[in-house]
């Protein structure tokens, strides 16, 4: 059956049934699946298609990623007002700015505000975090909900409801160390982290291919904020090793390399996706990032050249700071609109679980080219994807990084048996 909106005197009936949406005459259900309405959305782009609900948690304010958060949210409602002005998804409109709450990166409030407007929206457009995103995990399935993260921990590849894209930080780190260890012939590596599946993913993957390559390992955790990054520079500056892999938030980042710097390491630095903020350059820390700092994530930065990243920075027009917030809330949004356009188009129940098969069956996700279409398979055994791209610092891009190296997948990565999330391996 089709999901589909297929004219008044249906759509009437449908309304006589709370939560149901009329769908093909031809076939013998509705859309019953919280979060969709045969009413127009809120300030409808079309007012004649009925609505879809999809939540955001994310880090709006406090938390140590709140530089992060509230971009990614700003392009992920211009994502959506795209797809609603070119027509929306099988006669209804998206709406994520509803139900927008603020996790203040701490996974209780995350689980609080979860509970309040899961009843009302279909899936969630993001859930921002590793460890607020898993303390909703067990209900996300209990209730069939599907969600974009706003993280990229290799627990996600064995998650049917978590729509991830790009690599992780497990894999990042993998292919960060082979590309320095061809580059640069390295001979040791630290990893600098947040405890969890976070900071852990990264240090994970870093051991695994200093393992790989036979070169020195360390780890170091490190916890959130300025004030608590001592012994991390200490242990940098103490043990010299060729090449520090960061899992940290960009305050940390900046002190990190910062202070090492000003005590004489001369290292490589190597951040995850979540380290980098072009605001750093400005600060006190931006000479030292300039010389040491590099940058290991899923896809270009704000000004690379693919239609997807065009397409966002049309959609956004001027914004004060270009920030790979921006950046990654468009890029995340892709596999949800391939999965509702499946659902809604494909022969599924009108109910989250049909919206999660219809998940479960993708093959391919159009991109735009900020991926490959492959990045968005969901029907492997396992969907992780292990393509990185290393960016240096430029400080004439629109948010500070150059991609240096472009998709790349290191012999560490291609070689390892990933079966599970890294961290907990």
């Amino acid at each position: 059956m089709k999901l589909r909106k297929t004219g008044v005197l249906l759509a009437a009936l449908a309304l006589t049934a709370t939560g149901c949406r009329g769908g093909d005459p031809e076939s013998d259900g509705a859309i019953s699946a919280p979060g969709v309405t045969e009413e127009a959305c809120p300030d409808a782009v079309n007012e004649d298609n009925g609505c879809i609900y999809l939540g955001t948690i994310s880090d709006l304010t406090q938390g140590p990623f709140a530089p992060l958060g509230v971009p990614i949210t700003e392009a992920q409602k211009a994502f959506w007002e795209r797809v609603n002005e070119d027509g929306g998804i099988g006669g209804y409109d998206i709406d994520v700015t509803e139900y927008v709450r603020d996790n203040l990166y701490n996974p209780e409030t995350h689980a609080q505000v979860y509970s309040e407007i899961e009843p009302d929206v279909l899936a969630l457009a993001q859930t921002l975090g590793s460890p607020t995103t898993l303390a909703i995990l067990e209900q996300m399935k209990g209730a069939d909900v599907i969600a974009a993260p706003a993280s990229w921990t290799s627990l996600w590849g064995f998650e049917d409801n978590i729509l991830e894209s790009g690599s992780s930080y497990c894999v990042d780190a993998m292919n960060g160390v082979d590309y320095y260890v061809e580059q640069d012939d390295i001979t040791s590596v630290m990893a600098v982290g947040f405890p969890g599946d976070y900071g852990g993913d990264a240090a994970a993957g870093a051991e695994m291919a200093a393992e790989a390559n036979g070169i020195d390992f360390t780890s170091i955790e490190t916890a959130p904020g300025q004030e608590a990054q001592s012994g991390a520079i200490s242990a940098i500056v103490r043990q010299k090793p060729d090449l520090v892999i960061l899992g940290t938030g960009p305050t940390e980042t900046a002190v990190i390399v910062g202070q090492a710097a000003a005590q004489g390491y001369q290292g490589q630095f190597l951040g995850s996706s979540p380290t980098w903020n072009p605001a750093l350059l400005a600060s006190p820390a931006g000479p030292a990032l300039e010389a040491l700092f590099n940058h290991v994530g899923p896809w270009g930065s704000f000004g690379t050249d693919t239609p997807g990243h065009q397409a966002m920075r049309d959609a956004l027009g001027e914004v004060d700071q270009p920030n790979d917030g921006y950046t990654s809330g468009w890029a995340w949004s892709y596999p949800m609109k391939a999965a509702l356009e499946q659902w809604l188009e494909g022969d599924y129940e009108g109910t989250r679980a049909g919206l999660l098969q219809a998940v479960e069956d993708l093959e391919t996700v159009d991109f735009e080219g900020m991926l490959p279409e492959e990045a968005g398979d969901r029907t492997s055994e396992n969907d992780l994807f292990l393509q990185s791209l290393i960016s240096s610092v430029d400080p004439d891009a629109p948010a500070g990084l150059a991609v240096e190296q472009d998709f790349f997948t290191g012999p560490s990565a291609e070689a390892a048996e990933i079966d599970g999330a890294c961290f907990e391996g």
